[in-house]
C-alpha cells in the first residue's frame, strides 16, 4: 500500500510547490511510482509539470464534488513513473461548496482509498492556508512534510502549523505524523541562513532532513519552463540537492519499516 504525504506550510513562499514538484520527480527518477495531487487553487504544481491547468478535462475539483471517479482525473506527465491529478480555477470555489456537505473533511480520503495501492507515494500539494482543502489533505494523509525557508521569520507561523496538525490528529486523523522538515532557500554565505538552520533543528528536534536545498538559479528557472529541475539541469546544485533529499526520504522510510 502506498504512503500519502501532505506537503504543507500555512506560510506562503517557503518552497512548498518547488519541493512537491522536484522531490516527486526525483523519486520517480529512481524508480518509485508517484502520484501528485495538486489541491492548491493556484495550480502551480500543475504548471510545474508543464501542464496547462486551463485546458485539463478534469481536476481534483471534479472528484471532491463527487462528479468524477478519481481514476478518471489522473493524467500522465512527460516523466516515467510520475502521474498527476491537476488543479484548475474551479477549485477556488470548492471550499464554499464543500461547507454544506456531510463528512466534508473526508471527501479526499474517500477518493484516495480507491487508488492508494496503485502508487508507492502520493504527494498532496496543499494551499498555503487553513481551510477545507487543507483539512481534507491532512485527513487523507499518513504524514506531513514541512518545507521551511532559511530566511527571516522562518519560524513565524510554525506554532500555528503544529497546532493545526495536532487538531487534525486529535479529531480527524489519529495516525497523522510529521514525515520531516525540509530547509530550503539556503545561502551559506549569510549568517542568517546558518542561524535559521540551527533554530529549526532545535525546534523540531531530529525531524529535520540532513539535505538542505540551496538557493539556485536553475531551480528558480525550471518552473517557468514547466520542467522539474532534475530534467531541466540535472547537474545543477538544486537538482543534486533534491536527488539527495529523495534518497534520504526513502532511506528514512525503509529504516522505520
Amino acid at each position: 500500500m502506498g504512503k500519502v504525504v501532505a506537503i504543507f506550510n500555512q506560510k506562503g513562499g517557503v518552497g512548498k510547490t518547488t519541493t512537491n514538484v522536484n522531490l516527486s520527480a526525483c523519486l520517480a527518477k529512481i524508480g518509485k511510482k508517484i502520484l501528485v495531487i495538486d489541491i492548491d487553487p493556484q495550480g502551480n504544481t500543475t504548471s510545474g509539470f508543464g501542464i496547462d491547468k486551463n485546458t485539463v478535462e478534469y481536476s481534483i475539483y471534479d472528484t471532491l464534488m463527487g462528479e468524477i471517479n478519481i481514476k478518471d482525473t489522473i493524467i500522465e506527465t512527460a516523466y516515467r513513473n510520475l502521474f498527476l491529478i491537476p488543479s484548475n480555477v474551479d477549485l477556488a470555489g470548492s471550499e464554499i461548496e464543500l461547507t454544506t456537505r456531510e463528512k466534508r473533511e473526508l471527501a479526499l480520503k474517500s477518493s484516495i482509498s480507491n487508488i492508494i495501492e496503485d502508487y508507492d507515494f502520493i504527494f498532496i500539494d496543499c494551499p498555503p492556508s487553513l481551510g477545507l482543502l487543507t483539512i481534507n489533505s491532512l485527513v487523507a494523509s499518513d504524514s506531513v512534510l514541512i518545507p521551511i525557508q532559511c530566511e527571516y521569520y522562518a519560524l513565524e507561523g510554525v506554532s500555528s502549523l503544529m497546532n493545526t496538525i495536532k487538531m487534525v490528529k486529535k479529531g480527524l486523523n489519529s495516525n497523522l505524523e510529521i514525515e520531516g522538515v525540509v530547509l530550503s532557500m539556503f545561502d551559506g554565505r549569510t549568517n542568517l541562513s546558518i542561524q535559521v538552520v540551527d533554530e529549526v533543528k532545535k525546534y523540531f528536534r531530529g525531524s529535520v532532513y540532513t539535505t538542505i536545498i540551496p538557493r539556485n538559479v536553475r531551480l528558480a528557472e525550471a518552473p517557468s519552463y514547466g520542467i522539474p529541475v532534475i530534467e531541466y539541469d540535472p547537474k545543477s546544485k538544486g537538482a543534486k540537492a533534491y536527488m539527495e533529499l529523495a534518497e534520504e526520504f526513502i532511506e528514512y522510510i525503509e529504516d522505520v519499516i
